[in-house]
């Protein structure tokens, strides 16, 4: 009876010191990360806002972090195949991704996605925002965001508005200024941003929205006119272009924007320190000078402020695909 006692004491003993073990280990762990390279997947092709975010991240944390971080496209289905492969990645804290605005949208546009976008990521930090201008061609007979609806009413379906491509920010855009303006116009979708524009110079089509990196230069060249922008506040370096809430639809805001995620699952230290290191680069002078050249506005929030932005982008853009019929399969 006693050797049983002392055998049952002895095998609690170690029991006890196994779930121990197992509570201390992710923490140890944590603390050591990072102990080699990290990954950092963007689901778009190289050269665009969310590729130039990922790199100039990608080379500060890189120098906090005392580890590389290695920038991994991996474009296709609007971004959905990068992040599936995020998705399925080992909750480690070596392998995140730097995603955008369609991540917010392609739950409502696809009819299945090989992820759950609520569940199977981990919010760290919205990175920047970069406002769409609405822009006509200089030779257009639009000066306000009032002749543009004046035209589309009395002309249901007549004037064209292009885009990058289906579900995207910009054809989102032209969506929700449907809906808000309660009017109709044609969508012309275009394989990438620089063809649409070429032809919206060109007057093939009466008008976009487009983001202030993608079509500033051709404003101020005098190639566009800009005639309102999607922010909710007047943007600094486009002070007086009035915003589209402020000419005749209240409410109305729309912002391209790049964030970064982790699996689901990642321990928690890691999640923090990527999180305090992600807000510092963002707050830093030089990430500041950077994204004023590019002219996006750096953010920088916290996990819970970036996880509430997701879940209200995804509940908008849901009302606006949900009423507009759009569907990509």
């Amino acid at each position: 009876m006693k050797f049983d006692k002392k055998r049952r004491l002895v095998l609690m003993q170690k029991a006890l010191a196994a779930i121990f073990l197992v509570a201390i280990g992710l923490p140890v762990q944590a603390q050591n990360w990072p102990e080699r390279p990290i990954k950092l997947v963007v689901p778009y092709p190289a050269g665009g806002n969310a590729d130039n975010t990922a790199r100039l991240l990608a080379t500060q944390l890189s120098g906090r972090l005392g580890q590389q971080v290695v920038v991994d496209n991996r474009p296709g289905g609007s971004g959905t195949i990068g992040a599936a492969a995020v998705a399925k990645a080992p909750a480690d804290g070596y392998t995140l991704l730097l995603d955008a605005t369609a991540f917010t949208v392609n739950p409502s546009l696809f009819a299945q996605l090989p992820f759950d976008a609520a569940k199977d990521f981990a919010p760290i930090s919205l990175v920047m925002q970069a406002p769409l201008l609405l822009v006509v061609p200089a030779a257009s007979p639009f000066k306000t965001v009032a002749d543009v609806v004046q035209a589309a009413k009395s002309k249901p379906g007549r004037l064209t508005y292009a885009s990058a491509g289906n579900g995207g920010a910009q054809h989102l855009a032209g969506e929700l200024f449907k809906q808000g303006a309660k009017v109709s116009m044609t969508h012309i979708p275009y394989r990438g941003g620089a063809p649409a524009l070429t032809d919206l110079i060109g007057g093939q089509v009466d008008l976009m929205f487009s983001a202030t990196t993608a079509s500033g230069p051709f404003v101020k060249s005098g190639k566009l006119r800009a005639l309102a922008i999607s922010s909710a506040q007047h943007t600094p370096g486009w002070e007086q272009v009035p915003t589209v809430a402020e000419s005749g639809l209240p409410g109305f805001q729309v912002n391209e924007w790049n964030g970064l995620f982790a699996p689901a699952g990642t321990p928690q230290p890691v999640l923090q320190r990527l999180e305090t290191e992600t807000r510092a680069i963002v707050a830093s002078p030089e990430m500041k000078k950077r994204f004023a050249e590019l002219g996006v506005q750096g953010v920088g929030s916290s996990a819970q402020e970036f996880k509430s932005f997701v879940q209200s982008e995804t509940a908008k853009w849901a009302g606006v695909i949900r009423t507009s019929g759009i569907r990509m399969d």
